[in-house]
């Protein structure tokens, strides 16, 4: 799995998303396609084992939870 990265809360928000970006952006498609898969694994471990988008016969439906 990918490696958790605590921040520095004195570190400006617009260089965290500039660091992510570029790390996003040297990554080939092929290793996007799985970190997108990583990050959909993760996803569904942190929703109790339950999807978050789930099929619904007319494409896919995005549930939210109401609480």
């Amino acid at each position: 799995m990918g490696r958790l990265k605590i921040h520095n809360s004195n570190i400006k928000r617009e260089m965290i998303d500039r660091e992510r970006e570029l790390r996003f952006l040297s990554l080939s498609g092929e290793e996007r396609f799985f970190e997108l898969v990583k990050l959909n694994k993760l996803a569904v471990l942190m929703n109790g084992g339950k999807p978050l988008k789930v099929p619904h016969g007319n494409g896919i439906v995005i549930r939210r939870s109401a609480g």
